[in-house]
């Protein structure tokens, strides 16, 4: 055999073994980064989820207040409690008010209020037609709490240890105003004072609140809002 034909044999085997090892070498990194995209791909579709499914519950979920009463108990007297009505808004996900606070301001005064499952001090209730609502036991003496008066739960989901109100469900918030806003000489919201401020939930639109009060205590229960 010519050796310049065998050498060039041997030159043409080389180059078939180089090209093979080129070709593994880049379907080993293609697979390489079809995985990292696979695996990115499905991270950021489980994010987008989440994030989308976060966002609905915002949007959709939030406390709105259809009414606010006042209980003043002379006409000399201060505003000395509130009850707040509150429902969840339409298409709102249940709403725990253990988890939700009240903050309120007097123009002289800001406060933040919570609940607190206090069964000993009765900061709940679930009373019957015939109840002087603003004669329960239901609104705290403490100036950092509010109480729980259910007015409509068909489903019982709205219980002293577990507050939740869902849809069709109707409590009022009731706020011991003599208390939280009291400065040592006088207790209470005077009248022709404007307060406002929010029932904020953990998550989703919080309710406001802001009403004037009236130029006179006339009844002990009046409409605030």
């Amino acid at each position: 055999m010519d050796i310049c034909k065998w050498l060039r044999e041997k030159d043409v085997g080389a180059i078939g073994i180089g090209a093979m090892i080129v070709f593994i070498a880049m379907v080993l990194v293609a697979g390489i980064a079809a995985s990292v995209l696979i695996q990115t791909s499905t991270r950021l579709e489980s994010q987008a989820m989440s994030t989308g499914q976060e966002t609905i519950a915002e949007v959709s979920t939030g406390i709105a207040v259809f009414d606010i009463m006042g209980y003043a108990s002379s006409v000399t007297a201060n505003l000395s409690k509130i009850g707040i009505t509150v429902r969840p808004r339409a298409g709102s996900t249940e709403i725990d008010l253990s988890t939700t606070f009240i903050e309120i301001s007097d123009t002289n005064y800001k406060k933040i209020m919570n609940y607190r499952d206090a069964t000993a001090n009765n900061w709940w209730d679930e009373p019957t037609g015939l109840d002087d609502l603003f004669g329960l036991s239901v609104f705290p003496a403490d100036s950092d709490d509010f109480g729980i008066i259910v007015v409509e739960d068909a489903d019982s989901s709205c219980s002293e240890s577990n507050p939740v109100i869902n849809r069709g469900d109707k409590v009022i918030l009731c706020i011991d105003i003599a208390t939280a806003f009291n400065d040592g000489s006088s207790a209470g919201i005077l009248e022709r004072t404007d307060v406002w401020g929010s029932v904020v939930p953990e998550e989703g639109s919080p309710g406001v609140i802001a009403f004037r009060t009236p130029a006179a205590y006339n009844d002990n229960v009046m409409d605030l809002q």
